[in-house]
């Protein structure tokens, strides 16, 4: 029993520490503890390391730049090669789809879907970093360059008069759609090839962490703004809808009221095609979902239906008997390279940079989980030049902008994709479909793979259900979610980005000017302190203030510091102090006058003489009264003790104030000038001021900036909060052991003759406007040492 008493023993005196070492100040630590002084190379050092050039270094620069350098070498082929063959089979399906369904979102013929799902993918399997994304056309982003292409070349450039038209616009009027066509097929290239090179821009300019300013909630109330956005655009195909091409602010309303207007010519046969598309895409996706785990490759539905749904329109001539929407006609191998135009460049740089940062990003973001899962690094800014490259390479070829496909990527991922391998062997079969199997599409409705898109639109709607879980955790980013998908919706896609980027770097900046505060206490026997008002046995330490202002201190927030310090001890020192000044001019009148006398009790007022002293202070308090004297009395007054004149004079019941800076990472100028400023408010009310928990950064910034000087000294710079107040503990616990021959009484003087003014200087940059208005200070002190003294001799 007493063996397992001691074995318990030391187990017990792991739940507590004991730690005896100094109290520490600033001053006190850099004594005892020498800082290493920082050695930044210089500028030639900084040259030879970046031209130093040997065979190993030349290597790691190469497979930074091809990434399949790295990952190719140790491909594991007996073990990685069936898997990644299935993979890239049934990606390749997918995508071959999606790129014709896509097209229709670019408002370019679907054939061009075809090559802008082929391309990219070959440039970005030497140079990407992630193993795993489908590289390709996404909705949100080809529906970003649809409206740039509607909004350059809209049907209107294109009406022509006699019988050369070839086709119509809904109202009648003949529009020339070869040349529409071929002119939205350049810009939608052109812009591509300009959207590269920003790409490639940001990649060697190493700015990579621009994504990061584009938080979850914005991004899914953006991509929900987006899948909206494309819902409607797709309506009117399932419809078979003829409208004008809207775009710009409150477009996607304009297309929804002129599609409902014109919902009485509605194409049946296009609209049962695509509800039934709708409805069995969602259904086998659900059982794909729910049966993933043993289903061991997804069933490619959207490949199965476009089949089905190709051969019926075959069959039956849904053309000609219900004038049925269809693909007409798809290019048959590749077109020759065609450069951009660059005169359109400054018509759509806006655009593109836009463009550029959310196709990025999404790229970026769906890698980085596949990253995670499977234990790897993705290389951010690696990326930007992967995908600039790939979009370059592609804008040549009449492509529009690639980035990653959610869904397309899933099913890389889901079916056993290990590398790019299954990506080439994707674009292999898009290949195939280039070549060869183009021409048996041709009778597939347009209406399908409208449905295609919708259907693959789901998981963006589902981030709606979000929001709640959102209020939840956290309103303000609840708020950013709503407010970038309103403004999306209502703006456009390029504006609604713009407007929600910078509604959350407005939050972020409130949350920074008006951050968290509290006056801090003491657990009981413990160096712990936590806010009062959220624990009930914290105790503050008497006579002793401690403020914890969480968040970087500058000029935007400085008035929420002295905001939070006036509420922390109770009054305002400027005030305090200016009260104190009224009253010490009422008694040293009062005192040259004689109806005011000091004796060893006190101030008392003659007999029979009317004490005007005790007047009212009703009157509004003059600053330019206060400045009057050049000189003035010093007179030691106990300011929490009656007056002998009814002034109103706000208590001070503390001697100290401790500020917790253990949240503050910097200082501005105009922060560290208001704090010296603070320090002295308080100085000349007799409370002492001190740092703590500061960072050392901080007495760096201080340091540069002059902060320091005779009076406000490094010894008021404490490493903890409990340090501090042990200091200020032992310095009251000095003072009262004190010779009470030495307290000083309140005025206490013999005669009536007027006190001598003595005059005290001070350096001209001590204080601000506010505090030049009493520019002298006065504290004369008479001790009544020696009229005791001679008091007992008597």
């Amino acid at each position: 029993m007493a063996a397992g008493e001691r074995a318990e023993e030391p187990l017990a005196e792991l739940g507590h520490y004991v730690v005896a070492r100094p109290i520490y100040s600033e001053a006190g630590f850099q004594e005892e503890n020498e800082r290493r002084p920082p050695l930044p190379p210089t500028l030639r050092e900084r040259a030879q390391a970046a031209c130093r050039c040997s065979r190993k270094r030349a290597f790691q620069v190469t497979k930074s730049f091809l990434p399949i350098l790295e990952w190719l070498p140790n491909y594991r082929v007996k073990e990685w090669l069936i898997s990644d063959v299935i993979s890239g089979v049934s990606t390749g399906l997918v995508a071959t789809l999606q790129g014709l369904a896509y097209a229709l979102l670019v408002a370019v013929p679907v054939g061009y879907g075809l090559y802008s799902a082929f391309f990219p993918i070959l440039t970005y399997f030497f140079l990407g970093t992630s193993r795993h994304i489908s590289v390709g056309p996404f909705p949100v982003v080809s529906l970003m360059v649809g409206s740039v292409v509607l909004s350059m070349a809209p049907d209107d450039n294109f009406l022509i008069d006699g019988s050369n038209a070839t086709g119509t616009n809904g109202t009648g009027t003949l529009i020339d759609t070869e040349s529409r066509d071929a002119q939205r097929v350049l810009i939608a290239s052109t812009l591509t090839f300009l959207v590269g090179i920003l790409q490639v821009i940001f990649g060697v300019l190493q700015i990579g962490f621009i994504v990061r300013y584009l938080a979850d909630p914005l991004v899914g109330g953006f991509t929900t703004a987006a899948a909206f956005q494309v819902l409607v655009s797709q309506l009117k195909i399932v419809l078979n809808v003829s409208t004008k091409n809207y775009n710009g602010v409150l477009s996607i309303i304009y297309t929804l009221i002129e599609t409902f207007e014109k919902i009485g010519t509605t194409n049946i046969a296009d609209l049962i095609a695509g509800l039934l598309t709708i409805f069995v895409c969602m259904v086998v996706k659900e059982i794909n979902d729910r049966f993933k785990h043993k289903i061991p490759i997804p069933i490619p539905i959207e490949v199965i239906v476009t089949i089905v749904a190709t051969g019926i329109s075959y069959a039956a001539d849904l053309e000609k008997k219900y004038n049925a929407g269809i693909v007409k006609s798809i290019p048959r191998g590749f077109l020759p390279p065609e450069p951009p135009d660059v005169s359109l460049f400054s018509q759509m740089i806006a655009a593109s940079f836009s463009i550029a940062i959310v196709a990025y990003a999404i790229a970026v973001s769906v890698g980085k989980v596949y990253a995670t899962k499977y234990d790897y690094a993705i290389d951010g800014n690696q990326e930007f030049i992967a995908f600039g490259f790939s979009n370059i390479f592609s804008g040549a070829f009449s492509c529009f902008v690639a980035t990653t496909a959610l869904s397309r990527t899933a099913v890389q991922e889901s079916t056993g994709g290990k590398t790019q391998v299954a990506g080439i062997i994707s674009a292999g079969i898009v290949l195939i479909s280039i070549v060869a199997l183009g021409k048996l599409l041709e009778p597939l409705q347009k209406s399908v793979l409208a449905a295609v898109v919708i259907a693959n639109l789901k998981g963006m709607f589902m981030q709606v259900f979000d929001v709640p879980r959102l209020w939840r955790q956290n309103k303000v980013d609840a708020m950013i979610w709503v407010f970038t998908c309103v403004a999306s919706i209502i703006l456009g896609l390029d504006l609604g980005l713009l407007a929600g980027l910078l509604f959350g770097l407005l939050t972020v900046v409130l949350r920074v000017q008006f951050p968290s505060w509290g006056g801090f206490g003491n657990i009981p026997g413990t160096d712990i302190y936590k806010k009062v008002k959220d624990y009930k046995n914290v105790i503050e330490p008497e006579g002793v203030k401690i403020l914890k202002f969480s968040s970087p201190i500058f000029y935007a927030n400085i008035d929420g510091l002295k905001s939070s310090l006036k509420s922390t001890v109770g009054f305002d020192a400027v005030k305090v102090y200016n009260k104190r000044l009224k009253a010490l001019r009422k008694i040293q009148k009062l005192i040259k006058k004689g109806k005011l006398k000091a004796t060893k009790n006190g101030i008392i007022s003659e007999p029979g003489i009317n004490n005007e002293a005790f007047e009212t202070d009703e009157d509004p308090e003059d600053n330019e009264d206060l400045q009057v004297p050049t000189k003035e009395v010093e007179i030691q007054v106990d300011w929490n003790s009656e007056l002998p004149v009814k002034v109103n004079i706000p208590k001070v019941p503390i001697h100290s104030l401790i500020l917790d800076f253990g949240a503050v990472t910097f200082l501005d100028i105009v922060a560290v000038r208001s704090i010296k400023t603070i320090i002295r408010e308080f100085e000349r009310i007799d409370v002492r001021v001190y740092f703590a928990s500061y960072q050392d950064n901080l007495i760096s910034q201080l340091e540069r900036s002059a902060f320091f000087d005779d009076i406000v000294r490094k010894d008021i710079f404490f490493l903890t909060v409990h340090d501090a107040v042990l200091y200020i503990r032992n310095q009251m616990t000095y003072s009262d052991n004190q010779d009470p021959i030495f307290e000083k009484i309140s005025l206490m003087q013999e005669c009536k003759e007027p006190i001598e003014f003595t005059e005290t200087s001070r350096p001209d940059d001590e204080l601000d406007v506010q505090e030049e208005v009493c520019t002298l200070e006065l504290i004369v002190s008479i001790t009544y040492g020696t009229l005791l003294a001679l008091f007992l001799c008597l």
